[in-house]
Parts: structure tokens; C-alpha cells; sequence
């Protein structure tokens, strides 16, 4: 009799498990598809240089928001010199498809994102690993972390959209996601 007690407490706290696991999941997916059916796509930024945040909609019924566009310009200009520019709003689209791939609730960590030519060839000079004709460049590149997902399957995620470039920086514990053409590194 003790035996099957024990048993059926296993099999109790087994069911526990499951049904909150399922419960969770069920709930995470809701809010995505809210999201869905409203058309808002939300960001969040936290820039690691400047240890600024963001939390912004830019996206609306499936048109881009010009003044969350922005913010977000602003926010991810080049830290060195202040300079912007307008970044790809189709990069923006891409992490957020990809954040909700993984089912991540997680905020972007901002390494770098803007660079202005000047700050390209700083960085040039002092590492092989920066392309003279950078994407950053033209603000169709962000290098990136996500605090609730592993950097490595972030990279997968990136990889399997095949909606652009994507370098692993694993070391640096980052990923490098643009727009331009596929290819990875």
C-alpha cells in the first residue's frame, strides 16, 4: 500500500508539473498571438555602451510608426559620434519575428548597431574582423544578445530565416543579424 502511495504521489506531482508547464506555454502563446491579431510589434533595447533603454511599438496594423522609428534611430545611432541615420525598419521586422521564434520575452542588448564610416574605419584599423563596406554602415545591421535566450540559438534562429546576414561571435557572446544578402559566418 505504501509503495502504490508513493506512486500515486509521483504520478500527482508528475500531472503538477505537466499541467503548469502547459499552462505556461499556453499562456506565453496567447500573448504572442494577441500581438498577432492586433498587428503591434514591440522591442525592447538595452544598449550596453550607453546603458540606455527602450521599450517601443513600432509597428501598428501592419504600418511602421514614424515617431517610434525615432526613437529607435536615435537610440541605436552611433554611440562614438551621435551621428544617425535610418535604420532598415525590415531588420527591426526580422528580430522581432525572430525573438518570437524562440518564444523569448527577453530584451535585446544593443553591442553595436549605426556606425558611421568614420567610427567603421576606427574599428577597422583596429580589428580584421569589421568589413569596409560594413552593413552597419548603412543601418541594416545589429550585433546583439537577447537575455533569455542562448546566443547560440539565437544564431540558429537568424540562420534558419534566411532573411540576411549572420556572423557568431562566440567569445563576445554575440550575433550579428543584418539584412543585406544571406550568408553566414
Amino acid at each position: 500500500m505504501t509503495r502504490n502511495s508513493n506512486t500515486d504521489k509521483h504520478r500527482r506531482g508528475f500531472l503538477k508539473k505537466l499541467i503548469g508547464g502547459a499552462i505556461s506555454t499556453l499562456t506565453l502563446q496567447a500573448s504572442h498571438a494577441g500581438a498577432a491579431l492586433t498587428g503591434k510589434r514591440e522591442l525592447e533595447f538595452f544598449h550596453t555602451h550607453t546603458g540606455k533603454r527602450l521599450n517601443v511599438v513600432f509597428k501598428r496594423g501592419g504600418k511602421f510608426v514614424p515617431g517610434a522609428l525615432k526613437e529607435i534611430n536615435d537610440f541605436l545611432s552611433d554611440f562614438r559620434t551621435g551621428d544617425v541615420i535610418e535604420i532598415d525598419p525590415t531588420l527591426l521586422d526580422l528580430i522581432y519575428d525572430i525573438r518570437q521564434e524562440l518564444q523569448s520575452t527577453g530584451v535585446y542588448e544593443i553591442i553595436s548597431a549605426y556606425r558611421s564610416p568614420k567610427t567603421n574605419e576606427m574599428l577597422r584599423d583596429r580589428s580584421s574582423g569589421v568589413a569596409r563596406n560594413s552593413q552597419h554602415v548603412l543601418g541594416k545591421a545589429i550585433d546583439v544578445r537577447l537575455t533569455d535566450v542562448d546566443t547560440s540559438d539565437l544564431r540558429d534562429k537568424a540562420i534558419a530565416m534566411k532573411r540576411g546576414g549572420v556572423g557568431y561571435y562566440a567569445k563576445s557572446n554575440f550575433v550579428h543579424i543584418d539584412t543585406g544578402r544571406v550568408r553566414r559566418w
